[in-house]
């Protein structure tokens, strides 16, 4: 029974007996009666009262009671919060909450007010327990409320969720002078996380050359954080594990993982969160490979991406990324833009300049050298001191250089990480080199040879091959770089200071270095006798001593002493080991007697001795594997060379070599049949001398017979020639043989369009002022990875060389062909042609309409990314109909000195061009196109990947088709200023946006 029930109950009761009474009042006779009644009455009132009490007092104890449950409730409900997101019914359900607690404490109020009243017994009988009868049913119907908002509380369904993490959690930012000079990666690697296609980037580079800076900018930039849901960054360190790296993410990722151990359920866990999210993961100081779909990384819904920094190229390409960045060091320019920011005033004071050059140029461009040597010297006011630091610098590492030496033990640790002593004397090697010295790979790789660090083969490709693989480990550990120019490789101040450091505390690596010192005396017998490789190149000197005794030497680098014109005849007498001998652009005129004396020479390198007449003493290299003797003054065929019966590799001329004899036609040709050992051979000749023509006729003929031959760049006269060697060879169509070839006479024998490309073309063949389609070309052509076509005539296509013949090549250049008008014919064939044509050069091809012609196969040009289109007088159209949709992997378009030229995307030929057209064109150069009006009629184009434009003399282009949301990545417009005066816009915005692009171009 209820406590409110009851409280009616009682009430009507004592309302009947109070009614009888006082009809018993009015009539009773006597005092027994009245005080009879009144005891009656008493009584009754006093047990409904206490009733009452007792039922208000029960409903205030429960409303009490679950008042505070409900608090303690809310309070967990808002402790939760501080770390989750609240929802719109949590609001609510907190509000309800709020208005119950003053409801309560009203009630509360009344109750204590009640409690402390005092009724007379008529005021305990009339009314009274009424009010507390009220108030007592409203404190049991409140508490039901509150009850019911306990209940709802509790299951917590709709009140909280989980917080999400924060989007990007700032770094502790770059510096911003160092941000500056690093800032074109950050902008790189935007444009490439915008690509769709990519997935994950690799940025590699040597220790402190600014990687973790580049890292923190990505990770801070504004544009990244819209790009992303979140951004994940991770530092990987040295003792990292699989469930380290796991329990960073998923803390990153506030996810409970209570109980969890088992890594695929972590790994599992971390996948189902990221499933829908648009994450970028930065891995910094990456130094083994990681699998990231072991970790959790697995493929998104919503295009996650991964960016790894690591010192380590092969770590990068192991992690399966679309691409890599290679961070190089900072140029002179901007090394000493960043220098001068940091050390601050004391470099303008007077004197100082020139010694904080040359203290710049001993940080040797690397950011994290040069904010240490910086701070060193900016506590330097005066001239001496700075005199004094720079020669302490460079008295390392015989001196301890605070900076350098924490740097230099980075460093070591990628020497010490090789995993045999072979390749660690190999980069010891490069050492004997001037720092940043343009090192030929084949050069170097020869030498690696010779000194027996690649032994255990016979053959020279082979050995070739093995080296090429510790040359690129030693590059991918940043411990030797690539070279901006084609197949070569230099060692920077900083890696060869510590490869020189090592090597003299070692007791079979005594390097004498001493190149490019303006040396005109060589040093002293005790210098000589010490060592066991010499280098002593590029610098002056006349003389050398009569018999230096260095029979532990083993490399000796004398090239380009012009100076050197004579070679004492004892030299060589005490050098019994040495392996590899270098006096190539050296003065003199002959060989010494004594360079008989060298039975383990392996290399000899001679060529560009300009004044070498003659070749003697050289039976006695019975061990000679590799001789140059190109460029000289030899006036006859050396005899000697058909007796190095170990020769596997010879590079000559035959520039004034004047064979016309008969016997000594024969002579030659059973030279080159002695050589059995030839692996690779290297023939110039004087394009302007027609005199080679008989001669290397017969030595083709004796080459076609070489059974050992693997790579092989030859000159032949004529078609017929080189038909001759083709019939003749059993080799040339091997796929590991390697050749260029060059048909025809022609102004150079150089072959222009192989510094065009990133990595090494193996077949190459240039067609020189022929005539027609000789099949033997075609034939040849179906091997060819790039081909120059030069001054041709008897055809107006390159397609009718045969599609088949040229769908292999990689590169095509044409020029001076006044007769070709278009590249391929559509019309014509029935296939895709050009498929895997990266790079098309066109020049002075005064007839050429057209690159394409009729309708254009699917997967035709589908791997161009670079077409340069130069003095072609009469071309209209660039880009036929349908052929734009193919250039999917197009980046770069220059188009110069055209002037029939008035659209580069012509609207007629392309009808319906969608916005995604040209997804990969980052660099468009226009130069001297005068009737040229637009590039594209509207700003419909996406240009997703457009990062420059350079514009030069084309006075009609008044218009750009940029608008403020395409072109997301362009960052610079090279143009005159007077161009730029007469462009249009179509809005103050764009104008605004295009003017902060603008770079003014050199006039």
């Amino acid at each position: 029974m209820s406590g409110g029930w009851r409280g009616d109950m009682w009430g009507a009761a004592a309302s009947g007996i109070g009614s009888a009474a006082a009809s018993a009042v009015g009539t009773a006779a006597g005092d027994e009666t009245y005080k009879y009644a009144k005891e009656i009455i008493t009584n009754l009132s006093c047990k409904v009262e206490n009733e009452a009490d007792y039922d208000l007092e029960y409903n205030y104890e429960r409303l009490i009671e679950q008042a505070k449950k409900l608090y303690a409730c809310r309070d967990d409900i808002l402790a939760q919060a501080k770390t989750k997101l609240v929802t719109q019914v949590y609001e609510a359900w907190i509000s309800k909450v709020t208005k119950s607690e003053e409801e309560v404490q009203d009630l509360e109020t009344k109750y204590k007010k009640e409690k402390g009243k005092k009724r007379t017994w008529s005021q305990r009988l009339i009314g009274s327990s009424e009010l507390r009868t009220d108030l007592s049913q409203s404190m049991a119907e409140k508490c039901k409320k509150l009850h019911n908002l306990w209940v709802e509380g509790k299951s917590e369904i709709g009140i909280v969720v989980e917080k999400l993490p924060e989007r990007v959690i700032i770094m502790h930012g770059p510096k911003s002078e160092d941000k500056i000079f690093l800032e074109s990666y950050v902008e790189e690697i935007l444009g490439h996380l915008r690509d769709k296609n990519v997935k994950r980037i690799g940025l590699w580079g040597m220790s402190g050359i600014g990687k973790t800076t580049i890292m923190q900018s990505l990770n801070n930039n504004e544009d990244t954080a819209k790009m992303f849901d979140i951004v994940i960054w991770v530092t990987v360190s040295k003792d990292w594990n699989l469930e380290k790296l796991q329990h960073k993410i998923a803390d990153r990722l506030k996810l409970n993982m209570e109980g969890i151990t088992d890594p695929n359920e972590i790994a599992q866990l971390i996948c189902r969160d990221l499933k829908s999210k648009r994450c970028l993961l930065l891995l910094d100081e990456v130094r083994e490979v990681l699998d990231l779909p072991l970790i959790g990384m697995c493929e998104s819904e919503k295009d996650s991406k991964v960016v790894v920094a690591s010192r380590n190229y092969h770590v990068c390409c192991d992690m399966e990324t679309d691409l890599e960045i290679d961070v190089k060091r900072l140029s002179e320019a901007d090394a000493w833009k960043m220098f001068k920011v940091k050390v601050g005033r004391n470099v303008n004071l007077p004197g100082i300049e020139p010694i904080a050059k040359l203290v710049v140029s001993e940080c040797a461009g690397l950011p994290l050298l040069i904010d240490k040597v910086a701070s060193m010297f900016r506590r330097k006011d005066n001239f001496h001191l700075w005199s004094d630091g720079l020669r302490s610098l460079r008295r390392w590492p015989s001196i301890k250089i605070q900076g350098i030496d924490e740097l230099i033990e980075y460093l070591k640790f990628c020497y010490e990480d090789l995993d045999d002593e072979v390749k660690k004397a190999c980069f010891l090697y490069g050492a004997i080199y001037p720092e940043d010295y343009e090192i030929y790979k084949d050069y170097l790789l020869e030498c690696w040879r010779a000194e027996g660090f690649i032994h255990d083969t016979s053959e020279f490709r082979v050995a070739r091959d093995k080296g090429h693989s510790i040359l690129e480990e030693l590059i991918s550990i940043s411990l030797l770089e690539k070279s901006a120019k084609m197949n070569h490789v230099r060692m920077n101040k900083v890696i060869r200071n510590m490869a020189l450091n090592i090597s003299s505390r070692s007791c079979n690596f005594k390097i004498l270095v001493k190149p490019r010192e303006g040396l005109q005396e060589a040093p002293n017998e005790v210098e000589w006798q010490q060592a066991n490789r010499i280098s002593l190149m590029d610098n002056k000197l006349c003389t050398l001593p009569e018999m230096p005794d260095c029979n532990e030497l083993s490399t000796l680098l004398l090239q380009r002493n012009q100076d050197l014109i004579v070679i004492p005849e004892t030299f060589f007498g005490c050098m019994q080991n040495l392996r590899v001998l270098d006096l190539h652009g050296t003065g003199i005129t002959s060989l010494p007697s004594s360079i008989s004396c060298l039975k383990r020479l392996k290399a000899l390198y001679l060529h560009s001795c300009n004044c070498l007449m003659e070749l003697r003493y050289l039976e006695g290299l019975e061990h000679l594997e590799v001789l140059d003797i190109r460029d000289t003054s030899l006036n006859h065929f050396p005899i000697q060379i058909g007796r190095l019966n170990q020769l596997k590799c010879l590079r000559m001329s035959l520039s004034n070599f004047g064979i016309r004899h008969s016997s000594n036609i024969e002579y030659c040709r059973s030279v080159f049949s002695s050589l059995l050992l030839l692996e690779e051979l290297l023939i110039d000749v004087d394009p302007n001398n027609q005199s080679w023509e008989v001669t290397m006729k017969t030595i083709s003929e004796g080459v076609a017979k070489l059974t050992h031959l693997t790579s092989l760049s030859i000159c032949f006269p004529t078609v017929d020639c080189l038909k001759s060697f083709i019939s003749t060879s059993q080799l040339w169509k091997d796929f590991r043989f390697t050749f260029q070839f060059s048909v025809g006479y022609h102004d150079t024998t150089l072959y222009k369009i192989l510094d065009c490309f990133e990595y090494q073309i193996r077949k190459c063949l240039k067609f020189a002022n022929g005539e027609g389609v000789d099949p033997i070309i075609s034939d040849v052509l179906l091997e060819t990875d790039a081909f120059e076509l030069i001054g041709h005539k008897g055809t107006s296509r390159l397609s009718d060389f045969g599609i088949e013949s040229i769908n292999k090549m990689r590169g095509c250049l044409i020029e001076g062909c006044n007769e070709i008008e278009t590249i391929v014919d559509g019309n014509r064939v029935k296939r895709s042609a050009l498929t895997c044509l990266e790079k098309m050069f066109i020049n002075n091809v005064p007839n050429l309409k057209s690159i394409w012609e009729g309708p254009v196969h699917n997967g035709s040009l589908s791997q161009l990314t670079t077409l340069t289109l130069c003095k072609c007088l009469k071309l209209k159209k660039i880009f036929s109909g349908g052929m734009i949709k193919q250039l999917s992997q197009l980046q770069h378009v220059k188009v110069e000195d055209c002037p029939e030229i008035e659209e580069i995307i012509a609207e007629s030929e392309n009808n319906g061009l969608k916005p995604d057209a040209l997804p990969r064109l980052k660099m468009l150069e226009l130069s001297n196109l005068p009737r040229v009006k637009s590039i594209w009629t509207s700003d419909s184009l996406k240009w997703p990947s457009l990062e420059k434009i350079k514009i030069s003399m084309c006075q009609m282009l008044t218009k750009l088709p940029f608008n403020s949301e395409n072109a997301i990545n362009l960052r610079c417009i090279e143009a005159h200023q007077t161009w730029w005066s007469a462009l249009a816009c179509q809005d103050d915005a764009i104008e605004q946006r295009l003017r902060s692009l603008w770079f003014q171009s050199p006039s």
